[in-house]
């Protein structure tokens, strides 16, 4: 029996590396240290649309972590929050998280969530989940106080919310699964890493 590809998960993200670790997939974590506003200005005018966008930075974070770690699975995601043509960031402090859920109130908008498997330096498979999400219509007060109940939690996601914890009272309707929306659509990752004979199956 041949011996499996030990899979590295190039992200920082609690959420990414829980739901690896969840789902019983042995790994370990190493940090890409691409710089993510700087891939992106190289986009800016392109007409790359929000989904491109996720997947580019999610090839440069696997890329950049495997050219390291020869042999090895190298794992990379991303995830951009689309309003019609705006594309959201993680807001830098409570008045944009504020500004963020002011936007979205009342409207859908969609989750792109990319994730990757680099090899030696080469891109090897992708793939972008989406889902779209409806928030209710949110009276600025509300806004306020539930800002104040979650704290800096609103400040790790890029639209200011989460929808595993109180986030969920913002919505009213959500189209897409879970693991798309947390940020690694983790059933076509699975399924890859069983087809690279990384993990059982």
């Amino acid at each position: 029996m041949t011996d499996k590809p030990a899979i590295i998960l190039a992200s920082g993200s609690a959420f990414r590396q829980k739901m690896l670790r969840d789902a019983g997939v042995d790994f370990r974590v190493e940090r890409s240290e691409i710089d993510e506003r700087a891939v992106e200005n190289t986009l800016e005018g392109s007409g790359a649309d929000p989904e491109t966008v996720a997947q580019v930075l999610a090839e440069a974070k696997a890329v950049d972590v495997s050219e390291r770690s020869p042999g090895a699975l190298v794992i990379g995601a991303d995830q951009t929050l689309s309003l019609g043509d705006e594309v959201f960031h993680k807001p830098a402090d409570m008045e944009g998280a504020r500004r963020h859920l002011l936007k979205l109130s009342g409207r859908t908008h969609q989750l792109n969530s990319a994730v990757v498997i680099a090899r030696d330096g080469e891109v090897i498979w992708r793939h972008v989940g989406i889902a779209r999400l409806t928030m209710r219509d949110l009276d600025p007060a509300f806004i306020g106080r539930h800002l104040s109940s979650v704290g800096e939690n609103a400040l790790h996601s890029v639209g200011a919310y989460q929808i595993e914890g109180e986030g969920i009272q913002l919505f009213e309707k959500i189209e897409g699964d879970t693991f798309t929306i947390v940020g690694l659509p983790l059933l076509p990752l699975l399924a890859e890493l069983r087809t690279l004979g990384a993990i059982d199956g």
